[in-house]
């Protein structure tokens, strides 16, 4: 049977109609015993710790069970009913990924109140917007600076309670200001069971089940509706792609019940979201890493069998590894010689003897390794919420370790696409899941774009029961944000079961094969026009950069310009150790250092060996080196890891005045491309 036929008639016990708490709950039931969290000592003061959970030693995995988390959630719900959350009441969770969040998320859906997310990093004005936007009863926060924050803004806002997953003192003149803990110990007192069930049956999967806000690459953050049904119906769409369906081999990977994954991204993130509702809702164990920066660490600690990330990551492991790998000439010499057999051996469309000899050598001397670091029983990663290098992904997979790439939005609950894991196309986001409508428009397309592309190229249009109905309060930016082919006699643009008649508009540019597979282009505002009316994807081109030793981050220019020019933040730490070994003498102020000539040159011969896959005008002609990381709390990327590209224009504005000789910086760079056409 072919595993798209299979996929649609798949069904089991977890696939189903009901709302996310029912979800979670069904699982609770099914894996009482088996661990629901591990989580780690000494990262947090919690609150719930230790009569609630116990508190393991400092850098140690404490573990929660199904059936404790379960007992957690019903008694939170019940607390927070006694301090007036009711039916869609908004409720915020400002805090980082957590064990809290997770209970807090489902407590607060079981009380029949609508979750809102608020990045950590928002500033007070934007945690105000976030929470006023949508009044907002009350919010949970992680520690007392970010409850601090809240109280510098609440004037302006409505809420009826605060509550604080970590120990906190001195807030006892604040009625209003309850640690977990004692939401916690309220609800148990008051927990009524009868009640509780009362309280799930009531709400019905058509029903609002959060507001996520988009991280906000350009203006004000939008907050997506989202219903049961959207979750619900991504769940499901996930269980039939990677799920134990019967016709599946042995050596195809799959999610199920009993393995173990890390998280570590945003939960106000949907990505993160949906990846907690379908690990949690299948029997999974979810292990919390320490920060995102600890990941490496995590991973070889925990162990786990599966990760979900955003490219970026996956960016930072490969380049750890190549960096462990620098240490010394001869261990340097035997990771490139593998990576460039892994290359070879994935290009091959026979590789032959020789090939294979190569490869199982450079898999005993430094692919087994890597895989031992990542915990050494990783079945598969999946990768989201960006385009991941092709180059890097087959990488990963020569060494043995299996990307899923998929697409999504926050407006589709979120994923539209996914690499089937019996038929994985590695630089492709996979074909559509199932009950997704997928078309492409191909009018806001020019011309070279649809010719370098492989197959059908457009904006990509979806619906389907997972893709949202409205922005919250934003009524013009809703009826902007579809198409306009109503059905005549259907005002509401809606049929029977709910869904829109029309197609949502993700503003980004794909390329659809003849199997149906896409492959991302770039976003739509992204698209370079340059002067002479040729489109440039800047996108792809800066994912060319991603297994580079000597660029860590890229941003190209060149809208409304004659040619293509990139802000480049190098990669400082291997510029330090090139100067070393080339016995260059650079300055110590990083600033400084990268305005030397010799840099330049260094990095031009990056920008050159990527310039040779391009096209004439989509060539990087000029570039400008910045000293500084784009991270999120330099506001330079969102918390999920995209480029604010208006952020980072505005920012370097004078190099970008510069490139096309409006400024007055002293020096040149750039490669030796001529700036022609």
């Amino acid at each position: 049977m072919d595993w798209r036929e299979a996929e649609r008639e798949y069904t089991d016990e977890v696939i189903g109609e009901t709302t996310i708490p029912e979800l979670f709950f069904d699982s609770v039931e099914r894996n009482a015993s088996r661990d629901a969290q591990l989580y780690k000592g000494g990262v947090y003061d919690r609150s719930l710790a230790p009569d609630v959970v116990p508190e393991p030693p400092a850098g140690e995995y404490g573990a929660v069970t199904y059936e404790k988390a379960g007992e957690i959630v019903r008694h939170l719900a019940a607390g927070f009913r006694e301090l007036g959350v009711g039916p869609d009441d908004r409720v915020g969770i400002y805090a980082d990924t957590r064990v809290e969040w997770v209970h807090a998320d489902y407590a607060v859906q079981s009380a029949e109140g609508v979750v809102t997310t608020v990045y950590t990093e928002s500033s007070a004005p934007q945690v105000r917007y976030l929470l006023d936007d949508n009044d907002a009863t009350g919010v949970i926060v992680e520690n007392e600076a970010l409850l601090e924050t809240v109280l510098s803004v609440e004037d302006d806002l409505e809420l009826e309670f605060v509550a604080v997953i970590d120990e906190l003192e001195g807030y006892d003149d604040r009625g209003d200001v309850h640690t977990l803990a004692a939401v916690h110990e309220l609800g148990a007192e008051a927990f009524d069971a009868e009640a509780f069930d009362s309280w799930l049956d009531d709400r019905e999967w058509t029903d609002l089940c959060s507001l996520v806000y988009t991280s906000g690459t350009t203006g004000d953050p939008k907050g997506v509706e989202l219903t049961h049904r959207n979750w619900r119906t991504s769940f499901n769409q996930l269980r039939k792609r990677i799920g134990p369906r019967p016709d599946k081999g042995d050596d195809v990977p799959i999610m199920e019940a009993g393995m173990t994954a890390l998280a570590f991204l945003p939960l106000a993130h949907a990505f993160e979201r949906i990846n907690h509702f379908h690990e949690l809702g299948i029997g999974v164990t979810v292990a919390y890493a320490e920060s995102p920066d600890t990941v490496g660490d995590d991973l070889k600690q925990v162990q786990p069998d599966a990760a979900a990330s955003v490219p970026r990551v996956y960016e930072r492991i490969y380049n750890q590894m190549r960096e462990s790998a620098s240490e010394s000439p001869v261990t340097k010499r035997i990771f490139e010689w593998a990576v460039d057999t892994a290359g070879a051996y994935d290009d091959a469309d026979d590789p032959g003897v020789v090939l294979e000899t190569k490869l199982k050598i450079a898999d005993k001397l430094v692919f087994s390794t890597v895989r031992e670091e990542l915990g050494g029983n990783i079945e598969l990663f999946v990768s989201g919420g960006g385009s991941l290098s092709e180059e890097l992904a087959k990488l990963y997979r020569a060494m043995g370790l299996t990307i899923l790439e998929g697409y999504g939005l926050t407006e589709t609950a979120p994923a539209l696409t996914l690499n089937p894991p019996e038929d994985i196309r590695v630089g492709t986001m996979g074909a559509p899941l199932c009950e997704v409508d997928l078309a492409l428009d191909p009018h806001v397309v020019g011309e070279e774009t649809k010719h370098s592309a492989d197959g059908e190229v457009g904006e990509l249009l979806a619906k389907g029961p997972n893709v949202f109905s409205a922005y919250w309060n934003k009524p013009d930016e809703t009826e902007a944000a579809f198409t306009e082919d109503v059905p005549a006699g259907e005002a509401s643009g809606e049929s029977e079961d709910g869904t829109s008649w029309r197609y949502f508009r993700t503003g980004d540019i794909v390329a659809r094969d003849e199997d149906g597979y896409l492959s991302f282009v770039d976003r739509r505002k992204n698209l370079l026009v340059l002067d002479t009316g040729k489109n440039v994807a800047p996108e792809p081109i800066e994912d060319e950069f991603a297994t580079s030793a000597r660029v860590d981050q890229v941003m190209m220019t060149g809208d409304d310009e004659k040619f293509v020019g990139a802000v480049v933040s190098p990669n400082l730490e291997r510029m330090r150790e090139w100067a070393d070994e080339a016995d260059v003498d650079l300055p110590d102020d990083p600033e400084r250092a990268v305005e030397d000539d010799r840099v330049r040159e260094w990095v031009g011969e990056e920008v050159d060996r990527v310039n040779e896959r391009l096209g004439g005008h989509e060539e990087i002609k000029e570039f400008r080196l910045v000293a500084e990381e784009w991270t999120a709390d330099n506001d330079l990327l969102t918390p999920s890891m995209k480029k604010k590209r208006r952020n980072i224009r505005a920012a370097y504005r004078a190099e970008i005045d510069d490139i096309y000789g409006r400024g007055d910086l002293e020096g040149e760079s750039g490669t030796e491309a001529a700036a022609t056409d």
